[in-house]
């Protein structure tokens, strides 16, 4: 019985350990070819599809986009990635990624 309990505490340790390493993030992108109004959409949907991505606001005047991940399941390089993809590349903003 205590190896039994003993197994089950270590198994939810384990589990629990990678969620608390995890955190949201909030990184602001420079995005590059956004010359009408329809591309803050296919911007903010092109990131919003990205797995770990829980928030997304595009500027069309700024032409910035402010994304909210999980830096568990994304990273940085992931986002402008895919949006580089849809044709919008971009780069995270100095000093921006928090």
């Amino acid at each position: 019985m205590k190896r039994k309990l003993a197994c089950l505490i270590l198994g939810v340790a384990l589990l629990s350990g990678n969620a608390a390493m995890a955190a949201d993030r909030t990184a602001t992108l420079a995005v590059d070819n956004m010359t009408c109004a329809s591309c803050p959409y296919i911007v903010k949907k092109t990131l919003a599809s990205v797995p770990g991505v829980s928030k997304v606001d595009v500027s069309f005047e700024k032409k910035i986009a402010v994304v909210t991940f999980d830096d568990a399941r994304t990273t940085l390089d992931e986002l402008t990635s895919a949006s580089a993809r849809a044709g919008f590349p971009a780069r995270p903003v100095t000093g921006d990624a928090r």
